[in-house]
């Protein structure tokens, strides 16, 4: 069964809305976006949050420290990482937590994106985007089927077409934000709708 996340959580009705259909992941952005949250909120977002739904702390290019500081607090389980980090900073971020850190590494999408390339990353899961939160699709057939690490997939799925992205890729987990949104806040009957399409 494919896994769920919903990323971009701000506020604690998001939080009252996803403790009633219990997706997986869940995501607070620790980037400068407009779904940024602080390390304050986000801790009164996690003590909130159900124990069995996994926090995903989301960062661009951030101090390691700032990565473990979450970690440490248990504020975040997972650290998803959208920017130039190197393999050497995920290796840190590994030892420095004694490999109890997962770390999910975005790539973005693109005819010159070659995925053979993160076959051997230190990240414990890819995940393949059109780009930073941009809400839309890339080009499916830059899947490769024969991907070595389970990945994330997210970019613009929603209830008209994600049916067929797990169908057709069987990615490990799929990753909705912006389609779940109205007016830009999470809405409940827009993730009760997803929640039973995947688990339909």
């Amino acid at each position: 069964m494919v896994k769920i996340k919903i990323c971009g959580l701000k506020r604690l009705e998001d939080i009252e809305i996803v403790n009633r259909y219990n997706p997986d992941y869940v995501g607070f952005v620790f980037a400068n976006t407009k779904r940024y949250v602080s390390h304050e909120l986000a801790r009164q977002l996690k003590n909130n949050l159900n124990s069995n739904i996994m926090s995903v702390g989301v960062f661009v290019d951030a101090p390691k420290e700032e990565i473990l500081e979450l970690f440490n607090e248990g504020i975040i389980e997972i650290a998803q990482l959208h920017g130039t980090e190197s393999e050497d900073y995920i290796i840190d971020l590994k030892e420095n937590t004694n490999n109890e850190l997962k770390i999910i590494n975005a790539i973005e999408m693109s005819n010159d994106t070659d995925l053979l390339e993160y076959d051997s990353s230190n990240a414990d899961y890819l995940l393949l985007d059109s780009g930073k939160g941009s809400g839309k699709t890339f080009d499916w057939r830059l899947i490769r089927k024969d991907l070595k690490k389970e990945f994330f997939l997210a970019g613009g799925l929603n209830n008209l077409n994600i049916r067929q992205a797990v169908d057709e890729f069987n990615p490990y987990a799929v990753d909705l934000s912006s389609s779940l949104e109205v007016n830009g806040f999470k809405n409940e009957d827009k993730i009760k709708e997803i929640m039973e399409i995947i688990n339909e």
